[in-house]
């Protein structure tokens, strides 16, 4: 996906020191990608910003 190389990815400043994690990416065509931090060049998952923030506050009440 050329798209997928453009994009700015970030990752939780709580990811390991090995940045074992995954990265995120919310300009992709109007979803939030999502992409393994150890296989950048892998697949990207895209979601729906309102799933996407459904299941972020989903994970900060379990916290």
């Amino acid at each position: 996906m050329a798209e997928c190389d453009e994009l700015v990815w970030r990752k939780s400043k709580r990811s390991s020191p090995q940045g074992n994690c995954v990265e995120v990416a919310d300009s992709l065509s109007g979803s939030v990608g999502v992409r393994d931090s150890k296989d950048v060049a892998g697949p990207v998952l895209a979601f729906p910003p309102q799933s996407w923030r459904a299941f972020i506050c989903a994970i900060r009440q379990t916290n």
